[in-house]
C-alpha cells in the first residue's frame, strides 16, 4: 500500500495533459473494442477458435467483452485505473498470443502489443492529476 501511495504522489506531481489525453485514449480504445466484441460476438468466438478445446474456453469470450466494456470506461474516467488495467492485461497477452497459435494478423499483433505497453505504464504511473480518483482523494 505503501507503494501505490508513493507512485500516486510521484504520478500527481509529475503530470502533463498528454498523458492524461494518452489514458483517456486508451480507455476510449478499450470501451470501442468492447462494444465492438458485443456487437459481434461471432467475431469473438472466431478469434478463440485456436483455444476452443483449452480449459476455459467459453469462460474467456464472457470476460473479454464486458472487461474491455466496463475497464474501458474506468480507464478513461481515471477511476480505479490500476484495477481496470489489471483486468486487461491478461486479455492483451491472450491477444498476442492468439496470433501465435493461430493465424498470424500483423496489424493485430502490433495494437496488441502497443496496448499492451501502454497498459504497463499506466499501471505503474496511475490515473493522474485529471482523473476521477485524484478528485475523490482530494474531497476527503
Amino acid at each position: 500500500m505503501e507503494t501505490i501511495k508513493t507512485l500516486n504522489k510521484w504520478a500527481n506531481g509529475h503530470t502533463y495533459l498528454p498523458l492524461d489525453l494518452l489514458r483517456i485514449a486508451l480507455g476510449t480504445f478499450l470501451f470501442i473494442k468492447g462494444i465492438n466484441f458485443m456487437a459481434d460476438s461471432m467475431m469473438l468466438t472466431e478469434l478463440f477458435k485456436p483455444m476452443q478445446n483449452m480449459a476455459g474456453g467459453m469462460i474467456a469470450v464472457h470476460y473479454v467483452a464486458p472487461a474491455h466494456f466496463i475497464g474501458g470506461l474506468l480507464i478513461a474516467c481515471g477511476l480505479l485505473t490500476r484495477w481496470a488495467i489489471v483486468a486487461q492485461i491478461p486479455i492483451l497477452i491472450g491477444a498476442i498470443l492468439i496470433n501465435f497459435v493461430g493465424e498470424m494478423n500483423t496489424n493485430n499483433l502490433i495494437l496488441a502489443i502497443i496496448t499492451l505497453l501502454v497498459c504497463a505504464f499506466f499501471l505503474v504511473y496511475g490515473s493522474g492529476k485529471h482523473s476521477l480518483d485524484y478528485y475523490f482523494k482530494m474531497q476527503q
